[in-house]
Formats: C-alpha cells, sequence, structure tokens
C-alpha cells in the first residue's frame, strides 16, 4: 500500500516503513548483488597486503581501524547529514564527502559507487530519483526519501561497507570462507556503535584517523601489479 506524501517542494517521501519492511530494503541495497560495483575496490587494502604491511594475523585490526577511525566513521556521519539535508545543504555534504577522499582512487570508488546506487535506486522508484551523490550520501538521501531510519540506514550501511572488505581480504590474503564469517560477525558488532558515535557527532565531530589506510590507497595508483581499483 503506498503510505506516501508530497512534501511542500514537491519532492516524493514515504512515512516509515514498518520494521521488516525497512530491513528488506536496506538488505537489498547492500547487498552484493545490488549493482554498484563495491567488489572491484579494496580500499587500499590490496596495497598493504602486496607491501607486506598487513598479512593474515593483522588483516581484522586493519579493517577494524578502517571501520572505527577512517572511512567506515566518516561515511556514517556524511550518511546522517545527507539524510537530513536538501537542496544546497545536501550539495554542501556531497561536496565535503568528495573533499574527504584522501586519493584519485578513493574519490572514484565513493563516486562511481554513489552514481551507480543512484542510478538504480531512481529505476526502481522513479518516484523517488536520487540525483548521483558521493555513496554516503547517495545513501542517506535515499533512505530520506524512502522514510528509512536513520540509524539503522547507517548500521546497515557499515555491515555492507565492511563485508565487502572482508570479501576482498577472502580473495587476497586469502581467507578461508569460515574464517572470513567468523570476522565479519566480530567486525559486524561494532557498527553499531560506529553508527551512533558518528550520528552523534555529526558533520561537526567529522574526523578520521586511519593514516595508514589512507596512505595504502594513494600508493594503490602506483602498485605495479593490481586485482582491485583502489
Amino acid at each position: 500500500m503506498d503510505t506516501g506524501m508530497t512534501t511542500g517542494m514537491g519532492i516524493r517521501m514515504s512515512t516509515e516503513p514498518a520494521g521488516t519492511e525497512a530491513v528488506l530494503r536496506l538488505a537489498q541495497w547492500f547487498s552484493p548483488g545490488f549493482p554498484v560495483g563495491a567488489f572491484a575496490w579494496s580500499h587500499g587494502l590490496e596495497t598493504a597486503l602486496a607491501e607486506g604491511r598487513v598479512d593474515r594475523g593483522g588483516v581484522e585490526a586493519w579493517l577494524e581501524g578502517v571501520l572505527e577511525d577512517g572511512a567506515g566513521r566518516a561515511d556514517a556521519a556524511l550518511l546522517a547529514a545527507a539524510h537530513g539535508a536538501e537542496g544546497a545543504a545536501l550539495a554542501g555534504v556531497d561536496a565535503l564527502a568528495r573533499a574527504l577522499a584522501p586519493s584519485a582512487e578513493r574519490l572514484a570508488e565513493t563516486v562511481e559507487q554513489g552514481t551507480a546506487f543512484a542510478r538504480t535506486v531512481s529505476a526502481l522508484w522513479p518516484d523517488r530519483a536520487v540525483e548521483a551523490l558521493a555513496y554516503p550520501v547517495a545513501v542517506g538521501r535515499a533512505a530520506a526519501l524512502h522514510g528509512l531510519a536513520l540509524e539503522l540506514t547507517a548500521v546497515m550501511y557499515l555491515q555492507g561497507f565492511i563485508g565487502n572488505l572482508v570479501a576482498v581480504a577472502t580473495r587476497a590474503v586469502p581467507l578461508g570462507q569460515t574464517e572470513a564469517q567468523a570476522m565479519l560477525a566480530r567486525l559486524t558488532a561494532r557498527c553499531e556503535g560506529v553508527a551512533r558515535q558518528a550520528i552523534a557527532g555529526g558533520i561537526e565531530g567529522l574526523g578520521t584517523a586511519s593514516f595508514a589506510a589512507d596512505v595504502a590507497a594513494m600508493r594503490h595508483e602506483t602498485l605495479y601489479s593490481r586485482v582491485f581499483r583502489s
């Protein structure tokens, strides 16, 4: 049943879906099958592995740092800012997301995934079309238009984000499938806390401290042999 409403600006918005419907909508968006091309990006992990800075025993700590002190936290804050923004405010959040990318490949990672996400969401729900934005900004905007709760959206976004990096590690380290799933379960348990802290801190509290991951992303641009795009 359509429970949507139209704002004074003519923007179509849904009232908040029931819990199961919201979870299923977000599960679809962050599924590995949703065509954003997340599998192609390693976020600098490929460099760290190739240079011997990360090995099988250290990959979980590396990913934990990216989630809690790096792009995971930053993306959650950007998603939250976009969730309540329109017009110039939304454009400002998108500009900030692009400016925060520490390398050309990381910029391409967020822009290309965001563009693909917006294109697919807009095709499936044309009455709630989303413009091409950096990935977390596009997700925040789409979640608002679909009436999806901010915290739930941020938590599931982070789970999808870290799940993709665990999948990268599974291929690149490599990890056994059960080993990788155990790692994902432990990292998933941290997603709610990261999301809440990022939302509470807002844009004013936005910052990262995953310098090794950022440098690895920069060095990936000149990596001699590579499988991933970042």
